[in-house]
């Protein structure tokens, strides 16, 4: 009697169309809210929104983000701040993806984005660097580090301040 039941289960479903996809030839679209891996974003000028101020680490409640801040000068400068981060780390084995560091950041500099091809073989690999998160600079701008002359500053940069 139960294989009975059994294979009336099996026939029941055997017309229905598959849940299944085929990846990666096939994929599906994902919903505007989806939180995927972390990038790194720039300004239109190619300088760098992060700042180093580790407000995203504070925030993580994995406590999977690594900064540290590092001096801007006018011949070495990555964001238009007096700080930077030298090293930016996420390690995605411990990321619970909440996105509270998006929430954190005053700058808009880190976002989780849409990205969900997140596959690694070792624990290295599972660490995210700096090199890995930042985002292309703008086409025909200047990646960082970039020289400046002392004294002056960028308009396209929001909430920037004229020194004088």
């Amino acid at each position: 009697m139960n294989v009975l039941r059994g294979f009336a289960t099996t026939f029941k479903h055997i017309l229905e169309e598959p849940v299944t996809i085929q990846y990666p030839e096939q994929s599906i679209e994902f919903q505007e809210r989806y939180k995927g891996r972390h990038e790194l974003h720039r300004y239109e000028n190619g300088l760098e929104k992060c700042i180093g101020c580790a407000l995203c680490a504070a925030a993580c409640p994995a406590d999977a983000i690594w900064v540290e801040a590092a001096e801007n000068t006018d011949e070495v400068r990555f964001s238009p701040g007096e700080r930077y981060a030298k090293t930016y780390e996420i390690n995605m084995m411990r990321c619970i993806y909440c996105g509270y560091c998006e929430d954190a950041c005053p700058t808009e500099a880190i976002v989780l984005g849409h990205e969900h091809r997140l596959s690694f073989t070792s624990r290295s690999e599972a660490i995210f660097t700096k090199d890995v998160l930042l985002v292309e600079a703008p086409e025909g701008t200047q990646a960082t580090p970039q020289r400046v002359r002392p004294g002056t500053f960028d308009r396209s940069i929001p909430d920037m301040e004229d020194p004088l």
